[in-house]
């Protein structure tokens, strides 16, 4: 009965946003420029308002469905019921695989934290990633000018491992490894391709289910040829000219345990969630610091403020974080931040698409059903006009599939120092 009840709401929750958009103030077939941004202020995230204002465009389409990859649907099926908060409505308990709240009630005060819970567990990449060849372009927006690329990085590797909550690839559900290591995820990036200075460059980072120990990251610094351990505190700061933080790469992804969420409430807004244009193309319209024009629908969305705990989060540079989740596939759209001050700082917005490959003449990143596949990400400095871009895959790279999802693609190995360094040299 539980997937029929997951089911059922989604396809009311699908009915009542088709007729939210025939009330709105676009339509399909509306084309919205920086002429006409007014019309989807209440629609998108203000950072994200603000990038259409400066040139980022949008083709509004009818919404379309997302389903599960179904052996996450069936996990969830499973496992659910076990699942709850502990006694500090922080820590999860319980959990073994799938969503952990499949279904949420708007009076629950924990509702705020369930969802994010949710986020952190979502369908698209239960156990393991491998973002191959992908190009990031930092420009400045400038509405109406040609492109002003200031920085074009690119990287060799952008991998995840989770160690549990696994659906797809043995060992299933969980790493026997956990057990010793007590390692939620391990993430890396390397070596760095470009730019030139950095060449060879990487990093990795542990997460671990201990809700008291924070993430372990390393660095691996091709100039001086040394890995340093790098503080969890500077984890919400920008490199270099990069606008993108690594708690917010993706969404937001920093320790839940050292974070409050509130919960917000929740909308039919804009998402892009069924892009058109694979690989994705930089605006013609704003300098080409974002992506466009892409298809936008009107989805649900919930909406959590998340805000640092001064005990566990003392240093993160964020005031606040406001979380915008489609409920239906659990991604995000868009993500807001707000410096100390309280003032709007970053946008990250997201582009999406859903289908049984990331690019169409894919030859071995080809999966048996459906599945959502990010194909650009945008990091807006609001306040500077800074935008750093990420294409995924990169216009220019060779290796066009790009996205490896949950197909052993890595494994642990690939997330210690040695293959990191290794891969610098």
């Amino acid at each position: 009965m539980q997937a029929l009840s997951i089911q059922t709401i989604g396809g009311i929750l699908f009915v009542a946003i088709w007729a939210a958009t025939a009330s709105a103030q676009v339509k399909p077939g509306d084309m919205i420029t920086a002429q006409n941004a007014e019309r989807v202020r209440q629609l998108v995230s203000p950072g994200t308002f603000i990038a259409v204002t400066r040139g980022m465009t949008m083709n509004i389409v009818a919404p379309s469905r997302i389903d599960w990859p179904p052996p996450y649907q069936v996990a969830t099926e499973k496992y659910s019921s076990q699942v709850r908060l502990a006694p500090d409505h922080i820590n999860l308990v319980g959990y073994v695989a799938g969503q952990p709240f499949p279904i949420l009630d708007a009076n629950d005060p924990d509702i705020g934290t369930k969802i994010m819970w949710n986020q952190y567990f979502k369908p698209i990449a239960t156990d393991d990633l491998d973002l191959r060849f992908f190009e990031c372009q930092t420009a400045k927006q400038s509405p109406g000018a040609e492109q002003n690329i200031l920085e074009q990085d690119e990287a060799g590797h952008a991998g995840g491992y989770s160690e549990i909550g696994r659906t797809e690839v043995e060992p299933l559900p969980a790493d026997p490894d956990f057990q010793h290591t007590n390692i939620w995820v391990r993430v890396g990036l390397y070596p760095i391709l470009a730019p030139a200075e950095a060449r060879g460059s990487g990093g990795i980072r542990y997460r671990y289910w201990d809700p008291d120990r924070g993430d372990d990251t390393w660095a691996y610094l091709s100039g001086i040829r040394r890995v340093r351990r790098v503080n969890e505190s500077i984890l919400s700061s920008s490199p270099g000219l990069s606008t993108w933080d690594p708690d917010h790469s993706g969404g937001f992804g920093a320790k839940p345990q050292e974070y409050n969420f509130k919960y917000l409430g929740q909308k039919p807004m804009l998402a892009c969630a069924h892009a058109r244009n694979v690989p994705a193309q930089p605006c013609k319209t704003d300098g080409g610091a974002t992506s466009c024009a892409e298809d936008w629908e009107m989805r649900n969305q919930y909406m959590v403020e998340v805000t640092p705990r001064p005990d566990k989060a003392p240093d993160v540079l964020q005031s606040k974080t406001i979380v915008y989740i489609d409920g239906e596939g659990w991604f995000s759209p868009y993500v807001d931040s707000y410096d100390r001050k309280g003032e709007l700082w970053k946008a990250q917005i997201y582009l999406y698409t859903f289908r049984d490959r990331p690019v169409p003449d894919a030859k071995i990143a080809v999966y048996p059903f459906k599945r959502q596949f990010n194909i650009a990400s945008s990091s807006v400095d609001v306040q500077s006009g800074m935008v750093t871009t990420c294409y995924l895959p990169g216009p220019d790279t060779t290796e066009r599939e790009c996205w490896y999802i949950n197909m052993g693609a890595v494994d642990r190995e690939f997330f210690t120092a040695d293959a990191m360094v290794k891969a610098g040299h």
